[in-house]
């Protein structure tokens, strides 16, 4: 086996800057959520992603892709949602295994009423306290070591779950 190649100082800064700054982030953005919308973070994550889509529709399969959760996980979690009223399920015309979610209007309102106020915690919080280089480096940084875990994640994932 090779030996470690451990951190030096500034790599070891670097990491538990940002191990430290994640953990602080997350949980100032989930607070500043929950407290001005009573959503949590994934109801956030639910509804913003299939407020997206055109017709504010996405399967119940790509949905959880996207979100990197397991349909076990994301059926349970609509099901609390579904309860409040916030989403619905919905067989799939072409696919009788599938499932569609889809925004209810008071999903919709839930989403467009907390997106601005969320999307200014993170501006406050993070956008702008860096310069535009530091934009720049931080959406480049980010996007390669996401590419680099989706496709390590492609090669070493589990057999799919079956549809929800």
């Amino acid at each position: 086996m090779d030996a470690p190649r451990w951190l030096d100082a500034r790599e070891d800064r670097a990491w538990r800057g940002y191990r430290r700054m994640r953990r602080l982030l997350d949980l100032e953005l989930a607070r500043e959520l929950t407290q001005a919308t009573g959503l949590s973070e994934p109801d956030y994550d639910v509804l913003s992603e299939v407020s997206e889509t055109p017709q504010g529709r996405l399967r119940l399969s790509e949905l959880a892709d996207q979100m990197r959760w397991s349909r076990s996980r994301l059926s349970h979690h609509l099901t609390r949602m579904q309860q409040r009223g916030l989403v619905t399920r919905e067989e799939c015309e072409t696919d009788g295994r599938g499932s569609i979610v889809a925004l209810t209007p008071a999903g919709r309102q839930a989403i467009d009423s907390a997106a601005p106020g969320h999307v200014a915690a993170v501006r406050r919080h993070l956008i702008d306290l860096l310069t535009p280089a530091e934009v720049d480096a931080l959406g480049a940084f980010t996007h390669r070591v996401v590419d680099h875990l989706a496709g390590s994640d492609r090669r070493h994932s589990p057999q799919r779950e079956p549809e929800v």
